[in-house]
C-alpha cells in the first residue's frame, strides 16, 4: 500500500510477469481513460481559476476538460504490476482517474513494468488533442518497503541505514534509485519518510520504527537526509512525497492495520514537525498526510479530514503550495468507519487534493460524493478547482502535460 502498510500485509505476487502480449490484450479491453473531449466540454461555473484568459497550459487543460474528468484527476487508484487487474483498471478508465499507484511487491524488473506502464499511459485521458498523462506512482523507500525489485533495480537498504551515509551520498544514490524508476515509467515515489521515531520508542513504533523506516530519532538527523533523498529524485526526475504530515513517529499503532491510532504527544510546534518544514522549503511537491488523530493539533478529526492540520499547519504556517495527498483511504483500518464517499469528501474538504485507494472499487462511490458535494457547496467546488489545477500544475513539471 501507499505509504506505511506492513510488509507482512502487502499482497504476494508472482515473480513472473504477463507476456507482453497480454498486457496489451488486458490494458485494450480496459485501459485507463482514452476520451476525446471538444472545447465545449462542461464548464464549472464556480472554477474561478479558469478563466477565459487562462495563462497556464493547467488553465487550459482544465477548461477542455469534462466535469467528470477534472473530478477523476482528483484520484489515485491502484495496479499491481505482475497481474494487472482489468476489471479494476476498466473502473479507473471509466471514472477518468488520474492517477496510478503500483502496488504489491514486483520482481519483474525495469523493462516489463514499463510495458506495463506505457500501456496504461496510452489509455489516458486526451483534452483538446492533448493526452493528460497519467502520475505513476510506488512506494520506492528502501529495506523492507520496495515494492519494485527486479533487473534494473537496485536493492535499496532501509532508511535508517541511510540515515548513516552523508547527505552527499545519499543524494547520489537517491538520483540513481530515481532514474531506475524513471526508467520504469514511474514519475512519482511516495517517498521519503520524514516521520521521526524517538529512540526510547524505535520498534515499538509499528508503522515506522518496526521496519526502520526513519532515517533517524532526531529531527536534526532526520531532515538533511529527508531532503537528501529528495535532492536525488528531483535530480532524476521523479517527484517525491514527504511522508506522513504531521509524523507518525510517536504512535505505536498502524493506521494500516489499525484502529483509533493516537498521537498524544506532537503539537504543531514540535521539532520532529520541523523535518517538513525543511522538505517545503527544498521544494517537496507533494506532502501525504497521515490517518491518525493528533490530540494536541485537532483531538476531533484524522488529519486527513482535519483542516487544522492540512490548510492550517500545512499550507498556511508551513506554506506549502504543491499536491497533498492521502494515505490510503480505501483499505486502511484506520478510515474503516467512514463511508467510502465520506473519506473522500472529508479529505478534499480539509484541503486534500489527492485521493489515494488501494482498492479502486471504491472510486465509483467516492466520485459521486464529491460530485453531490461539488452541487451543494460553492466553497467545496473551488476547492476541488484549486486541487485539480494543483495535480495539473504537478503532471506538467512531470512532463505528463503539453498544450503544444
Amino acid at each position: 500500500m501507499a505509504s506505511h502498510q506492513s510488509p507482512t500485509h502487502r499482497s504476494t505476487v508472482s515473480r513472473r510477469v504477463l507476456l507482453a502480449s497480454a498486457l496489451a490484450v488486458s490494458l485494450a479491453a480496459a485501459g485507463v481513460g482514452g476520451v476525446q473531449v471538444s472545447r465545449a466540454a462542461t464548464i464549472d461555473p464556480s472554477a474561478g481559476t479558469s478563466k477565459l484568459a487562462a495563462s497556464t497550459c493547467a488553465d487550459r487543460t482544465y477548461s477542455a476538460m469534462t466535469a467528470s474528468q477534472r473530478v477523476g484527476q482528483l484520484f489515485m487508484g491502484s495496479v499491481t504490476p505482475s497481474a494487472p487487474d482489468s476489471k479494476r483498471i476498466d473502473v479507473m478508465r471509466q471514472y477518468h482517474v488520474g492517477s496510478v499507484f503500483l502496488a504489491g511487491r514486483s520482481n519483474a524488473g525495469t523493462a516489463a513494468t514499463k510495458s506495463l506502464v506505457d500501456g496504461l499511459q496510452a489509455k489516458a485521458d486526451t483534452v483538446a488533442g492533448h493526452r493528460v498523462g497519467l502520475l505513476v506512482s510506488t512506494d520506492q523507500e528502501g529495506g523492507q518497503v520496495q515494492v519494485l525489485r527486479g533487473p534494473g533495480f537496485s536493492t535499496i537498504p532501509s532508511a535508517l541505514t541511510q540515515g548513516t551515509w552523508t547527505t552527499t551520498k545519499l543524494q547520489s544514490e537517491s538520483a540513481v534509485w530515481a532514474k531506475e524508476l524513471k526508467t520504469a515509467g514511474v514519475n512519482l515515489n511516495l517517498a521519503p519518510v520524514a516521520d521521526v521515531v524517538p529512540a526510547s520508542l524505535g520498534t515499538a513504533n509499528a508503522p515506522i520504527g518496526r521496519y526502520d523506516r526513519e532515517f533517524g530519532h532526531t529531527a536534526a538527523t532526520v531532515a538533511p537526509h529527508s531532503n537528501a533523498f529528495l535532492a536525488g529524485s528531483t535530480q532524476s526526475g521523479v517527484l517525491a512525497t514527504l511522508k506522513h504530515f504531521p509524523g507518525l513517529g510517536y504512535v505505536r499503532g498502524n493506521t494500516d492495520t489499525t484502529a483509533n491510532v493516537v498521537d498524544t504527544v506532537t503539537t504543531s510546534t514540535s521539532p520532529s514537525v520541523t523535518t517538513f518544514k525543511s522538505g517545503i522549503d527544498a521544494g517537496a511537491p507533494f506532502v501525504m498526510i497521515s490517518s491518525a488523530t493528533y490530540s494536541r493539533i485537532d483531538p476531533n478529526n484524522r488529519a486527513a479530514f482535519s483542516s487544522t492540520v492540512i490548510q492550517t499547519m500545512l499550507r498556511k504556517n508551513m506554506g506549502f503550495k504543491g499536491v497533498v495527498i492521502s494515505d490510503d483511504l480505501g483499505n486502511a483500518v484506520a478510515v474503516k468507519a467512514v463511508a467510502p464517499g465520506d473519506r473522500a469528501v472529508k479529505f478534499l474538504a480539509a484541503g486534500g487534493d489527492l485521493v489515494l485507494t488501494v482498492e479502486p472499487n471504491l472510486i465509483p462511490a467516492m466520485t459521486k460524493a464529491v460530485q453531490s458535494r461539488m452541487a451543494q457547496s460553492a466553497t467545496f467546488r473551488t476547492q476541488v478547482s484549486q486541487s485539480v489545477h494543483r495535480v495539473l500544475d504537478a503532471k506538467q513539471k512531470a512532463g505528463l502535460l503539453s498544450c503544444g
